[in-house]
């Protein structure tokens, strides 16, 4: 299993998974040239969204699709530090596709 983990440092933002740098896959969608960013809707938190479900699910096309609902639904809702582990975004995953069927 995967964790996932933000963190507001005095340096700016730190999400690793697995404790190594989340890549921001910006050869994916390039949606933010301003990094990672939580708490809140806009392109930052996009990204980081992006960046969570192609590594989690190893599937560009399916993280392009689910990207926007797991960001209005997940990462804007994130405090300033933050754990998210594998079984929590197929909980996510799972609801936002209740949600649309």
């Amino acid at each position: 299993m995967k964790v996932y983990k933000g963190d507001r440092t005095i340096d700016g933002v730190v999400v690793t998974v697995n404790d190594e740098p989340l890549p921001q896959r910006l050869d994916v969608k390039a949606l933010s040239d301003d990094g990672f960013e939580w708490s809140f809707e806009g392109p930052a938190s996009a990204q980081l969204s992006l960046a969570i479900l192609v590594d989690h699910l190893g599937d560009e096309e399916k993280a392009l699709r689910l990207y926007e609902p797991f960001m209005e639904e997940v990462v804007a809702n994130f405090s300033n530090e933050w754990v998210l582990t594998s079984d929590d975004i197929d909980e996510a995953i799972d609801a936002l596709s209740e949600g649309t069927s």
